[in-house]
């Protein structure tokens, strides 16, 4: 599980930090200017990283899974090798995404003032700078998109259903307690981004205008990650504690 979190931290920081370093430059004031070329390097990175956390938040539901449904089993069902190869086809999904959107772009013609209108190269704004046809090139990455996220939700779902009814048949209230408090900062983190990242890149465009993207783009791209290390951190008795008595402080 801890190589997962510090994979899932890793991938948290670079997308981050690629979106805020431009958006706080735009916010202070200097006018940045990005190639055209250096905006698609933007999207690849941001979608082949915001890919991989989703394949990243599947392989731990699956390492959740085997930990309370087969916990005898977890050192053969999770040893190095099958979570190294967890963590390859997390990447190389997530690259395989990245190109696809990329490779649309590659494909459509700019003109005129290309002034985004976004904090960041996202494919949508993108989109309508291009002179191009766009009806085909903006189907291809709700696909793609729309793929991973139905196949990662779908071994999300299918090993938190086995979880349930594994903690269900627990005779011990304190053991379905342990067992449950394990889940919840996944399901947490799991809740937030499929949210947004489902209304942003799978649902219609037209249901939804620029300045609700633009919103819902700084959750994912820097409230998220920053609240991530938050979740996962307040399974720590000595997190809760420290917590507790900073709210003790501050209202005493």
């Amino acid at each position: 599980m801890y190589l997962f979190l510090s994979h899932l931290a890793f991938v948290d920081i670079v997308y981050s930090t690629s979106v805020s370093v431009i958006m706080l430059m735009e916010l202070l004031g200097h006018g940045l200017v990005l190639p055209l070329a250096a905006c698609e390097a933007q999207l690849c990175v941001i979608v082949t990283l915001g890919s991989a956390e989703c394949f990243l938040l599947a392989a731990m539901a699956y390492d959740r899974y085997v930990a309370i449904c087969s916990p005898l089993l977890y050192s053969v069902l999770m040893s190095p090798r099958v979570c190294f190869l967890l963590l390859g086809v997390s990447y190389v999904g997530g690259c395989m995404n990245g190109w696809t959107f990329t490779g649309c772009l590659l494909s459509l013609n700019f003109c005129g003032p290309n002034q985004i209108d976004h904090f960041f190269c996202d494919f949508s704004p993108l989109l309508k700078l291009s002179c191009s046809d766009v009806s085909v090139i903006e189907i291809i990455p709700s696909i793609s998109s729309g793929s991973i996220i139905a196949v990662t939700v779908f071994v999300i779902a299918v090993s938190y259903i086995y979880i349930l009814i594994t903690i269900l048949k627990m005779r011990s209230t304190e053991g379905r307690h342990k067992a449950f408090s394990t889940c919840t900062s996944h399901l947490t983190a799991v809740t937030l981004y499929y949210g947004t990242l489902t209304f942003i890149y799978v649902m219609p465009k037209s249901s939804y205008s620029t300045e609700q993207n633009k919103v819902l783009s700084v959750f994912y791209t820097v409230v998220i990650p920053m609240l991530n290390p938050l979740i996962y951190s307040l399974r720590n008795r000595d997190v809760k504690e420290a917590l507790k008595k900073a709210t003790v402080r501050i209202y005493s």
